[in-house]
């Protein structure tokens, strides 16, 4: 009995290795690519779906430009080919199809310079992303005709391509964008960026001309509700951002050499923290007095430098007091003779080389006293804990990562071992088996499509895991559906669990009804400052395709019934002792 035994449970580790291919067990350590070699995205094996697309076994997710005829010579215009790997499978913008969530495409450009003539129209739904190793150039002709380089929200004759709170799931990562060809004189734009939440801006370099007359701006943003922007640099123009929107989080904004680095037209809160101006004319030149639908109602600017800038803020307001809320903390002034100068030539706060540790101007409230004082002046700096502070005493952030330096082969596919994504498998036990053979040792990529699970599946601490188009992870049936024993769809790390975790570019979802649905809950505890976290990855609970939580499931009247439209008890739960960092995370 004993030998049938052990000849079973070598069995069932042959069909477990069978099933997962070799198991790993050394840890991944640094990146082995070739720093000849493309960037890994490149390479990798691409066979994500879109779960509920009516053709999703034959629509494509990801496209490379080149494949569509862009050759990135520097000479060749590249325009049209690159709208045509946007725009292949029947994907479309305007009246015809203002919003969808079953067209998700990653639209990659290998190292080059694209010669760029109109427009590259960003449709709803889709990654822009170029080599991380070798970030490609977008180069605007002299005739280029059109907003923006990239644009997120044409402007057509009807009106926009998208309302513009309603302009979800948009990222550009890695190029140059190159203005420096087209007239100075042109009102000629890098970004046209008018979008909502689940965006983000990362990793690019926007150049343009540094004449007296240049009317070049780096990025443009007239209206929207709220996004991500991070590692950006800004050469040259008449604004490096001009910039109006409901809320925004912008992180590590360097702008050079501009007459104003970033001009705010209008907004309800804005935070900008490791912002960097050099030789500008202006830092920040702040709307107070219009703008849709109110001026700038609050910015709050924090770890701030300015180097050879003659004024370092400036309010449109012709007074002493200003409208809205201002909050400046820890900004180091180096030849900056005003720090805060009014559009009459008044000086509010005098610069110089300095520090300005603590100021603000706004209402301040204390205790229950519903009735503000309004303040307008240096005030006490907050107290900052030390784990929350890097190395320079600034407010601790890290980028998201895209593993520029590994090789394909130290990634691994989950539907390579298993997992469909079809969004009607149960891939919950293919899901556990691919953490405990690959985590810690390989990065473990979620090809595009929508994963089932129908238990709490436990990301263990030593994953890291990388989406495709915003891969999707949805809890579904009875387990989670009990409104008084709520369960996780997602567990980050077995309770008490410490070490690296890093999630990027996916979301977590349900499908209805799960009205006992924690849909993440947080565990695990960085061990390194910054090393648990999600990057670019969004809690999104009906409205898309295949939740079960759309208008004809859960129409406004009420008809659908209450039960069958519960989506969660809790969204995200973060268990006492957790440390994760979070970007982007709406």
């Amino acid at each position: 009995m004993l030998s049938l035994f052990l000849i079973s449970r070598v069995i069932g580790y042959a069909a477990l290795v069978y099933s997962l291919g070799t198991t790993c067990t050394t840890p991944l350590g640094s990146g082995t690519a070739d720093p000849a070699a493309p960037f890994w995205m490149q390479d990798i094996k691409h066979q994500g779906i879109a779960a509920f697309n009516p053709n999703s076994t034959t629509y494509q997710v990801f496209r490379n430009v080149q494949d569509f005829g862009a050759k990135g010579d520097g000479i060749t215009d590249d325009t049209d080919a690159i709208n045509a790997a946007i725009s292949a499978g029947d994907r479309c913008g305007g009246g015809t199809c203002p919003s969808s969530t079953t067209t998700p495409a990653v639209v990659f450009f290998p190292r080059g310079t694209y010669v760029i003539s109109a427009p590259i129209i960003a449709y709803y739904y889709t990654q822009l992303i170029g080599d991380a190793t070798d970030p490609p150039t977008l180069l605007a002709t002299p005739g280029f005709q059109g907003i923006g380089v990239i644009d997120a929200d044409p402007y057509i004759a009807t009106g926009q391509f998208y309302d513009n709170t309603n302009n979800f799931f948009r990222s550009v990562r890695n190029f140059i964008i190159d203005l420096t060809q087209t007239p100075a004189s042109s009102a000629t734009t890098g970004i046209h960026w008018q979008i909502a939440q689940a965006t983000s801006l990362m990793n690019l370099v926007i150049n343009m001309s540094t004449e007296s007359d240049t009317a070049h701006q780096g990025l443009v943003m007239e209206n929207g509700s709220g996004g991500f922007l991070g590692d950006l640099v800004f050469n040259g123009g008449k604004y490096g951002m001009s910039v109006g929107n409901q809320q925004f989080t912008v992180r590590n904004v360097t702008v050079n050499n501009a007459q104003t680095c970033i001009l705010a037209v209008w907004n309800w809160g804005w935070t900008f923290q490791g912002v960097k101006f050099n030789n500008c004319q202006i830092g920040f030149d702040i709307s107070t007095g219009g703008g849709p639908p109110q001026p700038v109602a609050a910015e709050a600017i924090i770890d701030a430098t300015a180097v050879n800038v003659p004024i370092f803020l400036r309010p449109s307001a012709n007074s002493g007091q200003l409208d809205g809320s201002l909050v400046l903390s820890n900004i180091k002034l180096t030849n900056v003779p005003t720090a805060i100068g009014l559009f009459s030539g008044d000086v509010l706060l005098a610069g110089g080389t300095t520090t300005i540790t603590s100021w603000a101007q706004g209402n301040i409230f204390t205790g229950s006293n519903g009735t503000g004082l309004y303040t307008q002046g240096y005030i006490a700096a907050p107290v900052k804990a030390a784990a929350l502070l890097d190395s320079a005493g600034n407010i601790f952030g890290r980028t998201h990562p895209q593993y520029a330096d590994y090789a394909v082969s130290q990634f691994v596919s989950v539907r390579d071992h298993g997992a469909m994504g079809d969004g009607v498998t149960d891939d919950t036990a293919a899901l556990k088996e691919i953490f405990a053979a690959f985590a810690g040792c390989k990065i473990i990529f979620f090809d595009a499509g929508t994963y089932i699970v129908t238990s709490t599946v436990t990301i263990p601490a030593g994953t890291q895991m990388v989406g495709e188009a915003w891969s999707v992870i949805a809890g579904k049936g009875s387990a989670f559906q009990d409104m008084d024993h709520p369960r996780p769809v997602v567990r980050v790390g077995a309770p008490g669990s410490s070490g690296l975790v890093e999630i990027t570019d996916i979301i977590f979802s349900t499908i209805g009804p799960a009205g006992g649905a924690i849909v993440v809950e947080w565990n695990a505890k960085q061990t390194t400052q910054g090393g648990a976290g999600m990057w670019d990855s969004h809690i999104r609970l009906g409205g898309a395709a295949g939740t079960n939580l759309q208008a004809a499931n859960c129409p406004s009247d009420g008809s659908g019934g209450t039960a069958a439209c519960k989506q969660n008890g809790l969204k995200i739960n973060l268990i006492l002792l957790s440390s994760p960092v979070f970007s982007n995370l709406p």
